[in-house]
């Protein structure tokens, strides 16, 4: 029975909370929050679990093996740290930190005590994502060309954060998952309306190193909610749509075929448009947060890296700290 202690009971807190007392294997010991209402929604909830104001006090609670942070980002590598430096093993809600430096120092330290550090990327166990992985795996969409994803609604602001470390993490972590080739750079371009401190409306891409390019629109000021991501190939294109309550995969026969002979100038190149059937793939409903609380905790019985541990967290980092310094210089192209 691994023993844990969760940090934070806010907006995702709860859904954490349900989770880990839900996992068979997983024992949800304590919960603590600096709020007094947060604290006793814990305690209506969990009657049996402790609650308590002082993070600090649970990280060094002796009868807890790991510990869950569902806090602002700003806190995540401190009480990161401190719970790494007392011997627990530790889950982050995304972004691991605020910065690759700090990411990398929490990484070092986890491996230094052989701890396991992970990193909640809710949407790499989602069943769709993984679905279109495994899509890609058997080359049913064929050379993978451009990544394109809109993820926009009214809202939640953020006042600790922009909406390119709030909303795009998600995307960065899923084109993190689905794309096997090697990001070398990220520009980035947002505005922050209305006399906010933080951008909520931005626009980053993700430059390969084989031509491939991701492009990620992020937006808190959109009047509708959308969560799409297309995804085109050389065989066939797909679109991710997570709001669909029934076909959130969708993949098309569609493409466009280049008949190219040597020597032949660009005029006569030969272009077809090809246009086929559409179907919607199965996959597996579970709910992803339980298989990010389930992959926590066999990653600590079974002594291993998880899917999504310190590596995976360091990358998305490294990206949004890339996109962060591009808006501050206007768009620039920084190198990863």
């Amino acid at each position: 029975m691994i023993k844990v202690g969760l940090i934070g009971y806010g907006y995702w807190g709860p859904n954490l909370a349900r989770n880990l007392a839900e996992t068979d294997g997983v024992y949800l010991v304590a919960i603590a929050d600096g709020r007094a209402d947060r604290r006793a929604a814990a305690a209506r909830r969990h009657p049996h679990v402790i609650t308590c104001d002082d993070a600090a006090r649970l990280i060094d609670r002796d009868d807890l093996d790991a510990i869950v942070i569902a806090t602002p980002i700003e806190t995540h590598y401190p009480f990161a740290r401190a719970a790494l430096e007392r011997g627990k093993h530790v889950l982050v809600e995304k972004p691991l930190a605020t910065s690759k430096a700090d990411a990398e120092a929490l990484a070092a330290l986890a491996e230094d005590r052989d701890l396991r550090l992970m990193v909640d990327h809710t949407f790499v166990y989602n069943g769709a994502v993984r679905r279109i992985r495994a899509l890609i795996d058997s080359g049913d969409l064929g050379e993978l060309l451009y990544l394109d994803s809109v993820r926009v609604n009214l809202g939640l602001l953020q006042h600790d954060s922009n909406v390119i470390w709030d909303l795009a993490t998600h995307d960065l972590s899923i084109m993190d998952y689905l794309i096997d080739g090697r990001p070398v750079a990220v520009s980035a371009e947002g505005t922050a309306a209305a006399g906010f401190d933080h951008e909520q409306v931005a626009y980053v891409t993700v430059h390969f190193d084989h031509g491939f390019l991701a492009h990620f629109h992020v937006n808190w000021l959109a009047p509708v909610k959308i969560r799409q991501m297309l995804l085109g190939g050389r065989q066939r294109m797909l679109v991710y749509d997570d709001t669909d309550p029934s076909e959130k995969v969708r993949v098309y026969d569609k493409g466009v075929d280049l008949d190219v002979k040597d020597g032949e100038t660009r005029r006569q190149i030969l272009v077809s448009y090809r246009t086929g059937d559409m179907y919607a793939p199965t996959f597996d409903r579970r709910e992803a947060l339980a298989l990010v609380v389930r992959e926590f905790a066999d990653s600590i019985a079974d002594h291993r890296a998880p899917l999504t541990g310190a590596d995976a967290g360091i990358r998305v980092v490294a990206m949004l700290e890339a996109a962060e310094r591009s808006l501050r210089a206007g768009g620039e192209r920084i190198r990863l």
